[in-house]
């Protein structure tokens, strides 16, 4: 996503470090979102944050090689713009890839990810992992991510939330002021 926040490069900086390495010299290879995916049924082009191919890539164009059809796991950043298209619409489309195995949400805000696993007869099980000390398998690539990992140097902003005060310290009073 061209303009993106800070916590989204430093994530999507670490997700590519530890992909690249957990993947060198195995038979999957992982992309970056300038790699587009098509879902074939529903005609929709999308730019994924991650997509990883287990096997031979194929493309819709095999000279042009820009445009992925069989992708084995989909990473999505979200953020406030795109979590609503990311969990709905885009996920629906998504479904519809036969050779889509994992689905993975990480959230910018704070350190929680959402792992969604195909299964037999198309059905999509629900996984959290919550915290830095969490672990997210991604049984795909016979992988997992680690919390601590995604968001090393990301600095979390703290929720605002409209009516509540924090407990900030009374100054003393300062004598004969």
């Amino acid at each position: 996503m061209a303009g993106a926040s800070e916590q989204y490069n430093i994530i999507a900086l670490n997700i590519a470090a530890a992909l690249h390495t957990h993947l060198r010299g195995r038979s999957c290879r992982a992309y970056p979102s300038d790699m587009r995916v098509k879902v074939i049924k529903t005609g929709l082009n999308t730019y994924p944050d991650f997509t990883i191919v287990c096997g031979q890539t194929q493309f819709t164009d095999p000279v042009k090689r820009d445009t992925v059809i069989n992708p084995t796991v989909i990473i999505e950043i979200l953020s406030p713009s795109t979590e609503r298209y990311d969990r709905g619409m885009k996920f629906q489309h998504y479904r519809t890839i036969t050779s889509l195995q994992e689905y993975i949400l990480i959230a910018q805000d704070k350190p929680y990810v959402e792992r969604f696993v195909r299964h037999e007869q198309n059905e999509w099980v629900f996984s959290e992992a919550i915290g830095l000390e969490a672990i997210i398998p991604i049984t795909s690539i016979q992988g997992s991510l680690a919390l601590q990992a995604i968001y090393e140097q990301v600095s979390f902003i703290p929720e605002i939330v409209p009516g509540i005060t924090r407990d900030v310290p009374e100054e003393e009073d300062q004598p004969g002021v």
